[in-house]
């Protein structure tokens, strides 16, 4: 057994005897306690995209721990710590938001970041192949996700025995943790180093931190999906370059200021929709492509969570931009400012 998985046991029980195994640490105690101590008799779940099918199984387990509670799950999108079901979290005693840490406190909300249990050092050792020796350059930045955060010190002393210096910090008011990385968010990587490690799964928090820090080389170290790679995102900047090319020639503009709690950005739409006679703002908590066709925009522009712009953007039948890309489409910018759009500061 490693010392990564043995170190888990000193954050909470996995719940690995309950009925369902758990590759996550969903800190069932803590909300039992919570439930006892508020005497609640309804509690809510919010779970993300990813994890929604795991709801049942801890329903499941949960029941098994509690007496006389109603469980509830949510089954609204939910794609980060800004994104909650506001509906369910009112008419439940006990609101438990699963895999994001807090972006606001709350005494009504229970966040469960659902700590992952995989070893990182396996993977670590085989991304320090794709850093600068540190003979050559030893300044490294370290960043993470919400669920690797509990081995964050294990992932610093690592590059530290091998001769690195590792550079953190905390970042603005949205991010919890030192070192950690939002999808919309990445103030953690503003750091005095050329190189930085992401350990984390998937590609899209290390591609945006690509784009938004262009001086430096990051290098992604997936212990979920076991892979090593470089980000790049020249391909990515080609296909914002093409996007906001075809917005130039739009005559109406769709201005969207998206009513999740933690996404809106009102000053942004209000002051786009003033200056353009030809903007109109339109309001709405999940922004998909059918949902805009009906308004028959020539384009739109997203002042709501970037990744939709970003990820969902070859989707929309009409130009989606961001707000910056937007300024560019209209003459306000030139195109060499393209950047990534972030999100700052908490609702």
């Amino acid at each position: 057994m490693s010392q990564d998985t043995r170190s888990t046991g000193d954050l909470r029980k996995t719940g690995m005897a309950l009925k369902h195994d758990r590759e996550w640490d969903y800190e069932l105690d803590r909300i039992a306690e919570a439930v006892s101590e508020r005497d609640a008799s309804t509690v809510g779940l919010q779970f993300p995209e990813g994890l929604k099918r795991r709801g049942p199984a801890v329903a499941d387990d949960l029941r098994g721990l509690l007496d006389d509670v109603t469980v509830m799950i949510s089954g609204q999108p939910c794609y980060g710590a800004c994104d909650l079901d506001t509906y369910l979290m009112k008419r439940s005693d006990v609101f438990v938001h699963f895999g994001h840490s807090p972006m606001k406190e709350s005494e009504k909300i229970i966040y469960v970041p659902l700590f992952s249990n995989v070893s990182v050092t396996p993977i670590m050792e085989e991304a320090v192949g794709e850093l600068s020796p540190p003979d050559t350059d030893p300044d490294v930045g370290l960043v993470t996700t919400a669920q690797h955060m509990n081995k964050f010190e294990k992932m610093r002393e690592f590059l530290e025995e091998r001769g690195y210096d590792v550079h953190t910090r905390q970042g603005d008011e949205r991010l919890t943790h030192e070192g950690q990385v939002l999808g919309c968010n990445y103030a953690s990587a503003e750091v005095d180093a050329d190189q930085v490690l992401y350990v984390g799964g998937g590609k899209f928090h290390p591609l945006g931190l690509a784009m938004e820090h262009t001086e430096k080389k990051v290098v992604i170290a997936d212990p979920v999906n076991n892979a090593v790679s470089i980000a790049d995102a020249e391909k990515f900047i080609k296909q914002r370059y093409a996007t906001v090319h075809k917005a130039m020639d739009a005559d109406t503009w769709g201005v969207i200021f998206c009513t999740k709690i933690g996404q809106g950005r009102w000053e942004t739409a209000q002051e786009i929709v003033g200056d353009n006679d030809d903007a109109y703002l339109i309001t709405m908590d999940e922004i998909t492509p059918d949902r805009l066709t009906n308004f028959g925009m020539d384009a739109y522009v997203n002042t709501g969570c970037p990744r939709i712009t970003t990820d969902d953007g070859p989707q929309f039948k009409k130009p989606m931009l961001t707000p910056g890309e937007y300024r560019i489409a209209i003459g306000e910018e030139p195109l060499e400012s393209l950047s990534f759009d972030t999100f700052h500061g908490t609702w």
